[in-house]
């Protein structure tokens, strides 16, 4: 993933929540977005929030963990537990890992790592994503964006640039969080102010891209910077 998995833990017991939490945060690849010990402030939270992955408790007193997961099954779960005798209940939620208590470090990374590959393979599996824009709800399907740009009235909206020719602004989003939802193959940020389709690459030097886009009949060229041309370049030599 070009950024980190994004988590939320949930444990009734807070020694036991914050240990994990302690864990996930020793793991450059996880960002803990927001730690419960109470499942049903969870619950009233979980729409609120923006998440790829939950590392679940399973015995929790009037909800447990498999509950739980049953309604977040578009997210990657690990459940983390004492008891072994749910590990069957929990593979067939199509569960990203059972880790026992107590819990190493590196047997979380591994369960993280599952995580990580899921949810890329999930991301790889869409061809559109949903923004909020100036318009309302929109949905973008990944082959009609030819680049998105920093809009100059604000530079929390994007600017993105459609292959039919029309453009649309995406409200208060950053290019990191752009990079997360689109596939990682497909779109490449080339410098602070703009990502690019590899698709409208025509020509590249070591700081210019020209590309297949027309505007008066010239193609349009972006600069490539030193901060971002090394993952450019990896990107189309992969």
């Amino acid at each position: 993933m070009n950024t980190k998995l994004r988590c939320l833990i949930l444990d009734d017991e807070l020694p036991g929540l914050t240990y994990l939490k302690m864990l996930c945060e020793q793991i450059p690849e996880v960002e803990v977005i927001k730690a419960f010990n109470n499942p049903k402030l969870f619950l009233d939270e979980i729409h609120s929030l923006e998440f790829d992955a939950c590392i679940l408790d399973i015995e929790m007193g009037e909800i447990n963990g498999l509950q739980i997961a049953n309604i977040l099954n578009d997210k990657a779960i690990i459940f983390v537990t004492a008891y072994k005798e749910y590990a069957a209940e929990a593979f067939d939620l199509n569960a990203v890992d059972y880790v026992r208590k107590p819990i190493q470090r590196d047997r979380l990374k591994q369960a993280i790592d599952k995580a990580i590959q899921r949810v890329e393979k999930d991301h790889q599996k869409k061809n559109f994503v949903q923004f909020n824009s100036e318009k309302g709800k929109v949905l973008l399907f990944f082959d009609q964006i030819n680049y998105i740009t920093i809009a100059d009235s604000d530079s929390r909206d994007k600017i993105v640039y459609l292959n039919d020719g029309k453009n649309l602004i995406l409200k208060n989003i950053s290019f990191e969080k752009l990079l997360s939802l689109l596939p990682n193959d497909m779109y490449c940020r080339i410098n602070k102010k703009e990502i690019i389709a590899l698709k409208i690459i025509q020509y590249f030097s070591h700081d210019e891209i020209i590309s297949t886009i027309l505007q008066a009949g010239t193609p349009v060229r972006f600069f490539l910077t030193d901060t971002y041309r090394t993952e450019f370049m990896k990107k189309i030599n992969p």
